[in-house]
This record gives C-alpha cells, sequence and structure tokens, in this order.
C-alpha cells in the first residue's frame, strides 16, 4: 500500500512537471526582438518593390532569405520558443501567403499588381507586427493571437 502511495506521488509529480514545462515561454531575448524588427522593415521595404520586375531585386531578396534563414536556426535552439519558432516557420513557407510566400509569387508572376502588394503587405505586416509584440511582451494576449495565427495557417 505504501508503495501505491509512493507511485501515486510520483506520477502526479511527474505530471504536473510535464505541464509545467509545456506551459513555459521562452524569456524576453533582445536580439530575437532586434531581428525580427529588422526583417519586417526589410521585407516591407522589398514587399513596396514587388510591382516592379523581381529580377531586378534578386540580390536583396537573397539577402533578406538569409537574414529569415538564420533567425529561423536562432529560434530553433531556444528553450521553451516553439510559438516563436512555429511563427517563423509560417513565415518561411513558400507555400503560405505570408513572407517567403509572398516572394515566391512574385518570383512566378515576375510582378505584381499593386492592389495585390498592398492586400498582401497589411496581412504580412500584421502578421510580424503581432510577433515583434510577443518578443517584446511575452503576455497571455499576445501569446494568445499569436497561436491563433499559426493555427490558421
Amino acid at each position: 500500500m505504501k508503495y501505491l502511495k509512493h507511485t501515486i506521488a510520483v506520477l502526479l509529480l511527474s505530471s504536473l512537471l510535464f505541464s509545467c514545462n509545456s506551459l513555459k515561454t521562452a524569456v524576453y531575448d533582445q536580439y530575437s526582438y532586434q531581428k525580427t524588427i529588422e526583417i519586417k522593415v526589410e521585407a516591407e521595404n522589398l514587399i513596396n518593390k514587388a510591382s516592379t520586375p523581381y529580377q531586378d531585386h534578386l540580390q536583396d531578396i537573397g539577402e533578406l532569405g538569409l537574414e529569415i534563414q538564420k533567425i529561423i536556426e536562432y529560434e530553433k535552439n531556444k528553450p521553451n520558443n516553439e510559438i516563436t519558432f512555429a511563427m517563423w516557420q509560417i513565415l518561411a513557407d513558400k507555400d503560405k501567403n505570408l513572407l517567403v510566400g509572398f516572394f515566391k509569387r512574385w518570383k512566378d508572376k515576375g510582378q505584381l499588381n499593386a492592389i495585390f502588394v498592398e492586400e498582401a503587405k497589411a496581412q504580412i505586416m500584421q502578421a510580424m507586427d503581432l510577433l515583434i509584440q510577443y518578443e517584446a511582451k511575452k503576455d497571455k494576449e499576445t501569446k494568445d493571437k499569436l497561436l491563433q495565427l499559426i493555427s490558421s495557417n
């Protein structure tokens, strides 16, 4: 009987620790915050040029792509950082309608309609702003909004 009580106590403690660990959020990281802002500004600058030929911007697009790869690698290896990492994966997915998906569409079409560019830019910038807010605050409200965006993509 004593062994059974001890086993139950260990199981309860283990499940409590596991559930607490699954709720942890990475602490504020100045580098992540600053790099996300830099990428957002560079991306917006390039998106504004998407009504011109893609070929004219290959170097800038390539440099932005490299910065995105770097931040993904950085975010992947931070503890308790699943949410930010998942959001960067969505932003970097060429088959989604956010950042890298936008650049893929631009490449495929050669250049994009100005109205489409403005609508797409609004969605991409909103997603980037939400990621920046989450990095800055790490609060429940921004976490929930970011999780909702991730689950809808």
